[in-house]
């Protein structure tokens, strides 16, 4: 067997006890916004904007992003290297007074008028003492040491992390900084000529790379770096008041001691400008604090406030294409900390996950839609929040009968008083041998049945029933906010077909200015109808062709509306319209309905809103036909369809309602 070498480094994949993404919740959100009306990748988008339930969305990160760059423009300011070069100057001068004071000589007195005669802007001031004789030792030290930290101060715009490694620094140090700054610039000039090669790069990183703990892989990566800080240097510059901007350009004279690297660095920028336009080489930023912050941390907040700025516009998601991919994690990471790249990790995870899932389905038209996968997922949350609502309403009872003597349906329970169905065997010998042995016997010397070891085998009751629901879509269900509640009930009813009833024959009919039948999924999809006109005509032409095509079903009427009829269809099938209603209409609609009634259909009319005039008609049509009404709340409509579906099937095999029987069931829809 050959061996294998293992290497093991830091985990950076997130939590590794996060639980899988779950789709389920976000397809339901998804779903819903679907419902509503908008394009699937746009529900996308809302989903991730929003996040899931313990789960921060795009729109949580943005915030903190946000949150993060309010926080730095409010809590620094940018005259810090000129406050440390203040004190610096103080000190030395102050040094200086004490030592002339000792001294007696003439010239003493004379540095003293020159000390005392200082400007009081300190570049002057350092200007004016750039040649002095200082007879303190501490005072030059502290002289020195201006020139000093305004030559690291500079380089550290360029290059972080120079303040820090040029600190105490010998002659030869510096020199090695000038050396590699020189070469920098041979590079980058032979790189805008277009005759720079690999191997110029690979020599120049062999002799400076030191200096660049990025680690940059080729030409453009190095120049992608020294140009953003760059840029943030000059961003920086122009964000400072015109006074200090203009004590920084007369002090930076004095930063070397000789102007060599100081022109090497103005080549820098230049070339850096050249190769890189499309940096913001213009901008600025208004801060606020009182914290101070030195050249070269100055660049790096205005380095950070640039990130922030990208991340915004990635976790912000408007721009054309965009993915979730996009989102620099490991940025993200390190300005507000690894839960946010975890939170935006397991976001891409769940856009990935709903991407190559099956849930959308790109149609004929070329639009994203949802697909029967997801439908069927949805319908299953839509009758599982029905289930939870009949079961509060009506309470829950332990009700174990499935169905009435018909076709098995695979479960079994424990036998009560009164069962007629037949024994499940195998359930039965198993519960005896168990109990048996519980019990301390011997199952091998024989097993007593006792009747707490009987099991009988579930059955679904054999009466079909064939069923319409009539769903208006006229632009007031849409205008009234009651377009998604009738979407929802539709879906839940056809996954409690589909899922317990399966013998039975669902349609459905969407009638606006004229009726049509329709696929769960084309009504799932279907955008608000503005078009004037409620065809209950029309609807029940077609609910009637439906029950005639099942004759030995159970015909099962369910019209939700929330609205008189004002269209009719006329005979040579053109529709007319007319508001207030026609008599005609409503004569049209009243002969269908009597028409439907003498099939033997069993009507419940859902009535939506509160209008007077529309409930005393809507009255009326139901006793024509033995109907009955229903005013549900919006959010109880889609209880109301299934328990009057449920009722039209009769009772609940144990004599009671359908709705204890759901809870008492528990939620049994197929997954």
């Amino acid at each position: 067997m050959s061996r294998r070498d293992s290497r093991y480094g830091r985990y950076v994949g997130g939590d590794p006890l996060a639980p899988p993404v779950d789709i389920a919740e976000a397809l339901e959100a998804i779903g819903e916004d679907v419902m509503a009306g908008y394009s699937p990748e746009h529900a996308m988008r809302e989903v991730l904007r929003r996040g899931t339930d313990g789960q921060q969305g795009l729109d949580d990160l943005a915030r903190r992003v946000a949150q993060r760059r309010r926080n730095l423009l409010q809590q620094h300011d940018l005259d810090g290297t000129l406050r440390e070069v203040r004190e610096l100057l103080d000190h030395a001068v102050l040094e200086e007074r004490k030592q002339l004071a000792r001294d007696l000589d003439d010239d003493a007195r004379f540095a003293e008028m020159r000390i005392e005669s200082l400007p009081s802007s300190p570049a002057a001031a350092v200007s004016e003492l750039s040649d002095y004789a200082w007879r303190s030792a501490q005072a030059r030290e502290d002289f020195e040491r201006i020139k000093d930290l305004l030559g690291r101060e500079m380089l550290d715009q360029h290059f972080a992390g120079m303040k820090q490694a040029l600190e105490n620094a010998t002659d030869a140090d510096r020199e090695a900084v000038a050396e590699m700054v020189r070469d920098l610039n041979d590079l980058l000039a032979a790189h805008r000529r277009g005759d720079d090669t690999e191997q110029q790069f690979r020599d120049f990183m062999d002799k400076h790379g030191e200096f660049f703990p990025e680690n940059p892989q080729s030409v453009d990566e190095l120049i992608d770096a020294l140009a953003a800080r760059s840029a943030a240097a000059q961003r920086m510059l122009n964000s400072m008041t015109p006074e200090q901007r203009e004590e920084l350009m007369a002090l930076s004279a004095q930063a070397f001691g000789s102007a060599d690297l100081q022109d090497a660095l103005g080549q820098l920028d230049a070339n850096l400008q050249a190769l890189r336009p499309g940096e913001d080489w213009s901008g600025s930023e208004r801060f606020d604090g009182e914290q101070g912050l030195g050249l070269g941390d100055g660049t790096g907040v205005l380095q950070e406030l640039a990130d922030l700025d990208a991340l915004g516009e990635q976790l912000s998601q408007s721009y054309p294409g965009a993915r979730m991919s996009d989102i620099d994690v490991d940025k993200l990471g390190d300005l507000l900390g690894e839960d946010a790249a975890v939170d935006a990790r397991a976001l891409a995870e769940l856009e990935r996950a709903l991407r190559e899932s099956g849930a959308l389905k790109r149609g004929t038209d070329g639009a994203l839609r949802l697909s029967p996968k997801a439908i069927r997922q949805l319908g299953r949350s839509l009758l599982r929040d029905v289930a939870n609502r009949m079961s509060g309403r009506q309470g829950a009872r332990d009700l174990r009968r499935a169905g009435a003597a018909g076709e098995l349906s695979g479960g079994s329970r424990e036998w009560a008083f009164g069962d007629t169905e037949p024994w499940n065997v195998t359930k039965t010998i198993t519960n005896a041998v168990l109990r048996t042995t519980a019990e301390g016997g011997d199952a091998r010397t024989g097993v007593r049945l006792d009747i707490r070891d009987v099991e009988v085998s579930e059955t679904e009751a054999r009466t079909q029933a064939a069923v319409a629901l009539l769903v208006d879509t006229s632009f007031s269900m849409a205008m009234d906010g009651r377009w998604v509640p009738m979407k929802r009930t539709a879906l839940a009813l056809h996954t409690l077909i589909q899922s317990r009833f399966r013998g039975d024959h669902l349609q459905l009919v969407g009638f606006g200015p004229y009726a049509e039948v329709m696929e769960i999924d084309q009504l799932t999809a279907l955008d608000a109808k503005w078009d004037k006109g409620t065809n209950l005509h029309h609807a029940l032409l077609l609910a009637q062709r439906h029950f005639r095509k099942h004759p030995g079903a159970q015909p099962v009427l369910l019209i939700v509306t929330d609205g008189e009829p004002t269209s009719h269809l006329e005979a040579d099938g053109e529709v007319f319209f007319m508001y207030p209603p026609s008599p005609r209409t409503v004569a049209h609609t009243v002969r269908a309905l009597d028409d439907t009634g003498r099939l033997g259909a069993q009507t419940t009319f859902f009535r939506l809103g509160d209008d007077a005039g529309l409930a005393r008609f809507i009255e009326q049509m139901a006793r024509r036909v033995d109907g009955r009404v229903v005013a549900p709340e919006l959010e109880d409509l889609g209880v109301a369809v299934v328990d009057s579906y449920l009722g039209s099937r009769g009772s609940a095999p144990d004599g009671g309602s359908y709705g204890g029987w759901f809870s008492g069931r528990g939620f049994w829809v197929d997954e």
